[in-house]
């Protein structure tokens, strides 16, 4: 059983400008797995492979998504939970305040 593949990078290139460009995984009988950079949805069932020019089938793999962060994935949940119920607040939190330091002006003016 293979290792699950690292999550599927995105990319533009200087060649293509404009163009975002994914990694795809295609198996040789021969050689064995490989990876090509191609414009997402333009990857074919079957590639030549670089090695032996033989023809090599496309290959589907799980991305990495165990890869993310655990305080990264409960951010992204609470930002998508906000969206469709966000929290309502009644007042400000408890706490301690900080003093109110008066306006600089003030000190000029006369006093009584």
């Amino acid at each position: 059983m293979r290792a699950p593949r690292p999550q599927q990078r995105l990319a533009r290139t200087d060649r293509h400008p404009g163009v975002v460009m994914a990694t795809y995984e295609f198996l040789c009988s021969r050689c064995g797995p490989f990876d090509v950079k191609l414009a997402i949805g333009t990857a074919p069932a079957a590639y030549g492979c670089p090695h032996c020019a033989g023809s090599a089938r496309r290959v589907y793999s799980s991305p990495g998504l165990r890869l993310t962060p655990h305080s990264v994935a409960a951010l992204h949940q609470q930002e998508e939970q906000s969206r469709d119920a966000p929290a309502v607040v009644s007042e400000a939190p408890p706490g301690r305040r900080p003093p109110r330091r008066p306006h600089p002006a003030l000190s000029r003016l006369p006093r009584p």
